[in-house]
């Protein structure tokens, strides 16, 4: 009864992450924040980076969608040269999102993060040069507040179908953005992590966490306005053998995703029409399973399990 329990359960996670829009997440777009990044870091840190990855951290948590790994968009954006002034671009977003085989991709930007002192008009950055950071306005305290949108975008149309805001205020006040939990040394080294729990002590790392939150809460109860995604069948043969790296001769054209898994077959008969001549029945032999690493629009690559002497001319199939 146990083991049925197990089978069972395992089955209804299958079909579950099946269901669940796919999406990726782009950095963040920082533009109108980027002249401050310094005088409060210490160097020009990437905070459109951190704010994502926080972003995918919360949505994979919730269970809503199923979120495409950081490190296979990575390497597409590389591969496409794909620049910081495109992050919030959805048209070029939707190029990125039809190559990586998502239903969907999240771009945003950040339009406040820093203080919150009305003394000095300082809504984000860019206001008064050189007086946020650490020590910034020198005894004044002030509270943190950092406000994000996230926009999510048809693929297909680059029709932005959800856009959703984030704003968080740090419930403390202090003098340094970074001076409770973290400093120079802790959060704004060259190891700056947001997602660390030194930079979540801090008033900014307090703002930031809030904003994200409420923008990941406003994206998953907007799932529905993704469009659904129907799985056709996939059929495919290997293309060549690499040790236990397979290339297909399919791609995201045919519906293939990174992340996918497909049986591999070797057909040993085929069964035709004596009258046509057309393939009425395959008598295949299963060999074993690949993991779609990569993805281009008519090939893919994935790395094989299973018994040795997979050739090239097996059937791959979903």
């Amino acid at each position: 009864m146990g083991r049925l329990l197990v089978i069972f359960t395992i089955l209804v996670s299958a079909l579950d992450a099946q269901n669940k829009p796919r999406i990726a997440v782009m950095n963040f777009d920082y533009a109108a924040v980027h002249s401050g990044i310094g005088t409060i870091f210490g160097y020009d840190y990437d905070i459109g980076k951190g704010i994502a990855d926080l972003l995918v951290d919360r949505l994979v948590n919730d269970g809503t969608y199923s979120v495409i790994e950081r490190k296979a968009l990575d390497k597409l954006l590389a591969e496409q040269n794909f620049s910081n002034s495109d992050r919030a671009d959805p048209s070029s977003a939707a190029k990125i999102g039809k190559l990586l085989g998502v239903d969907a991709i999240l771009i945003g930007s950040i339009t406040q993060f820093g203080r919150d002192d009305k003394n000095t008009n300082v809504g984000g950055f860019g206001a008064v040069t050189g007086r946020f950071g650490i020590g910034g306005v020198g005894k004044k305290e002030a509270k943190a507040v950092v406000e994000i949108t996230a926009r999510i975008v048809n693929i297909n149309t680059g029709e932005i179908l959800v856009s959703a805001q984030g704003k968080g205020e740090s419930k403390r006040s202090g003098t340094t953005l970074l001076g409770a939990g973290g400093g120079p040394a802790g959060a704004g080294g060259g190891g700056m992590d947001m997602s660390s729990s030194n930079f979540g002590a801090t008033i900014l790392g307090e703002a930031t966490n809030q904003a994200v939150t409420e923008a990941a809460g406003k994206i998953d109860s907007s799932s529905a306005k993704i469009p659904a995604h129907e799985l056709a069948p996939i059929e495919g043969l290997v293309a060549d053998v690499s040790g236990q790296t397979l290339i297909l001769n399919v791609g995201t054209r045919a519906g293939i995703k990174i992340g996918d898994h497909l049986q591999i077959s070797r057909t040993g008969r085929e069964i035709k029409d004596p009258g046509t001549g057309k393939v009425l029945r395959r008598i295949d032999s299963p060999l074993g399973a690949i993991v779609i690493t990569e993805a281009d629009d008519a090939s893919s690559v994935g790395t094989y399990s299973g018994p040795p002497g997979v050739k090239v001319g097996d059937r791959v199939t979903k």
